[in-house]
């Protein structure tokens, strides 16, 4: 049989155990509640860096245009940059050797895959203006 020492030892870890649940059940659901504070702070702070990132592009865009600081506005269209090889009856490595570029970015622009950059795009205006025999000459040079 069990002595009353044994039985006071066993209530007494039994109450400290309860306790002890207690105590922590609290602990544990403040935790919990910060930790979901802290996911929506970084939530937060990951679309303000991309906003500030996309705001300073759009900032510094503009100025690194050519064409925006001459005032002309520059477009490019997959299918009329396409066309215009056509006519002047070249291959996409010719138009990326006149425009300084790979054939394979001349290949991705008529796809529509990608865009030339805005300091590519007053060279593809220069070759519009371009016919047949002058662009012979400037790739034969």
């Amino acid at each position: 049989m069990s002595t009353f020492a044994e039985q006071l030892k066993n209530e007494i870890a039994r109450i400290a155990k309860k306790e002890i649940r207690a105590e922590t059940k609290t602990l544990k659901s403040v935790a919990s509640q910060q930790r979901a504070e802290m996911v929506t702070l970084k939530r937060r702070v990951a679309e303000l860096e991309t906003s500030i990132k996309r705001l300073s592009k759009a900032q510094a865009a503009p100025d690194q245009s050519p064409a925006k600081a001459e005032g002309v506005s520059l477009r490019f269209r997959a299918a009329g940059f396409a066309s215009l090889r056509q006519k002047l009856e070249l291959t996409a490595a010719q138009m990326a050797q006149l425009l300084g570029v790979s054939p394979q970015s001349v290949y991705h622009w008529e796809m529509g895959k990608s865009r030339p950059r805005a300091s590519q795009l007053p060279a593809i205006a220069a070759v519009r203006k371009l016919g047949k025999k002058q662009v012979a000459e400037r790739l034969s040079a």
